[in-house]
C-alpha cells in the first residue's frame, strides 16, 4: 500500500509516541518533513531531531519533549491541508492557533515557515498543519 499523505503520517507517529510517553519517534525522511522537524525544534515542541541514513530514504528520529511532571509539550497536532483537499490562504487570513499559543505551519514560496514568520514576510501559502 502506498502512503497518500506522508505529513499526516508524520503527525500521527508523533501524536502516538507522545500518547504512549515514548522518548522518540522514527519517521521516514523527506525534505518537507525535515523542515517541519526544524520548526518543531525551533518552537520548542521537541527536544531535537536527527537524520539517520538508513534504507532508501533515511529516517528522521524526533526526540520528544515532556514537562517536568511528565506532561507532553505537544498537546495536539492537526493536519489542515490534505492531498485530497488543499487549503491555501492569503497573509490576511492566516490562522491564529489557540489564540497564539499554537503554531500553524505554512508552505510558502520561501519554504515551510510558521504563521508568525509568514505574517512578518507578508506571504500566504498552503496551511500544512497546526500544533499546540
Amino acid at each position: 500500500m502506498t502512503m497518500t499523505d506522508p505529513i499526516a503520517d508524520m503527525l500521527t507517529r508523533i501524536r502516538n509516541a507522545t500518547m504512549m510517553r515514548h522518548d522518540r519517534a522514527d519517521i521516514p525522511a523527506s525534505k518537507v518533513k525535515v523542515e517541519i522537524a526544524k520548526i518543531l525544534k525551533q518552537e520548542g515542541f521537541i527536544r531535537t531531531f536527527k537524520l539517520i541514513e538508513e534504507g532508501p530514504q533515511g529516517l528522521i528520529r524526533v526526540y520528544l519533549k515532556y514537562a517536568d511532571d511528565g506532561e507532553p509539550v505537544i498537546h495536539g497536532l492537526r493536519r489542515v491541508s490534505t492531498p485530497g483537499c488543499r487549503i491555501y490562504t492569503r497573509v490576511e487570513s492566516l490562522p491564529k492557533v489557540r489564540n497564539g499559543l499554537g503554531v500553524a505551519l505554512i508552505s510558502t514560496n520561501r519554504g515551510v515557515i510558521t504563521d508568525e514568520q509568514a505574517r512578518g514576510l507578508r506571504v500566504g501559502g498552503e496551511i500544512l498543519c497546526e500544533i499546540w
